[in-house]
């Protein structure tokens, strides 16, 4: 019997891309066969946190396809999850674990469940993110 491909799902904004977001894509990678990253739009990540990227979708998206451990990089263009498993068809969703234990956390690995796919949390880079460049930058 041939061994079921692990197709990974994992997703963000990637703004400001840091040693943070390239530790959370080689770990996931880790823990899959193939791996799908879904890159937020400047639409929704603005619905999301109030505000636009720094670096427009079509630079932040050519920056994590050409990541040697990113098999394919999409458009996260929609809220839900489940519409990102239906067009994505994947069967692990990854997360970093700043999500464990959260109610958005488990309002995703309900949604998940429900289509039997997995969802793991990663460490979390802690020393470093988007927002705390961006509060240097000003700064400066």
């Amino acid at each position: 019997m041939k061994k079921k491909s692990i197709i990974g799902y994992t997703t963000g904004v990637f703004d400001l891309f840091h040693v943070g977001h390239l530790n959370i894509l080689k770990n996931a990678k880790k823990h899959c066969d193939y791996l799908i990253v879904g890159v937020t739009t400047d639409d929704i990540t603005k619905t999301m946190k109030g505000k636009c990227p720094v670096i427009p979708f079509e630079e932040r998206i050519q920056i994590v396809e050409n990541i040697k451990f990113v098999d394919l990089a999409v458009a996260k263009d929609n809220l839900s999850n489940v519409a990102a498993f239906e067009k994505n068809k994947f069967n692990l969703m990854i997360k970093g674990d700043d999500w464990r234990n959260t109610p958005k956390g488990q309002v995703l690995e309900n949604e998940l469940n429900a289509f039997g796919i997995k969802v793991i949390y990663l460490p979390y880079t802690k020393h470093i993110s988007s927002t705390l460049l961006k509060e240097v930058i000003m700064k400066l």
